[in-house]
């Protein structure tokens, strides 16, 4: 399978004052470790970023597109449509992640590929809750993520409602990722700190 990624990385600033996409993580960017990472599984020119008009973002590896969203603030399934959009000539499937995820397995990203099967989706579900950037899209997805889009229908669980849609439970992927660390974005100044603590890195400067 011929396959892409779509990194979503809105400018909201954390509470450090700091755009995730900018915070230092060891010697690299937050956003420019997930590309790397990400980037293990998935070829540097099957990625794309999506920022927010105007953000500012991190030098990336030469191959990785750039596209803003064509509406602010409107959750994941705006920037997915733009993610789909780039991507529809290149790729058959996409992994969707945020750009505040820097313990991502590699590993977990190429098995959600292999569950996919002959399903629309595979998301990671926890009880009632989805792991919608964390999962796997075909490319056929975008027809329905517009006429959500359109309908102000904003939620992701509406996508999964209308796809085939493989839902897996988060503790069959403990063997991977044994703390679902690839499912853990970064919300809190703490949740930072201990996330660096966590990869071997000391607090920033």
């Amino acid at each position: 399978m011929n396959r892409g990624a779509i990194v979503l990385c809105g400018g909201k600033s954390t509470r450090m004052g700091t755009a995730k996409a900018l915070l230092p993580f060891g010697p690299e960017l937050m956003l420019q470790r997930v590309v790397r990472l990400v980037g293990e599984v998935v070829a540097m020119e099957n990625m794309v970023v999506v920022a927010a008009d105007r953000q500012e973002l991190p030098s990336l590896p030469k191959g990785v597109t750039v596209v803003h969203d064509a509406r602010e603030g409107r959750g994941p399934l705006e920037g997915l449509a733009a993610g789909l959009q780039t991507l529809s000539d290149r790729v058959k499937a996409v992994y969707a992640t945020s750009c505040d995820v820097p313990l991502i397995k590699p590993a977990l990203v190429n098995h959600m590929f292999e569950l996919l099967g002959e399903h629309d989706i595979v998301v990671p579900r926890d009880g009632k809750f989805h792991h919608p950037l964390a999962a796997v899209y075909r490319l056929s997805v975008l027809d329905h993520v517009q006429h959500l889009l359109a309908a102000e229908r904003l939620r992701p669980f509406y996508l999964f409602e209308q796809a085939n849609t493989r839902e897996v439970p988060v503790d069959q992927l403990r063997g991977i990722d044994p703390e679902l660390q690839t499912l853990e974005n970064l919300n809190t100044p703490e949740e930072y700190l201990k996330a660096l603590q966590d990869a071997g890195y000391p607090k920033p400067i």
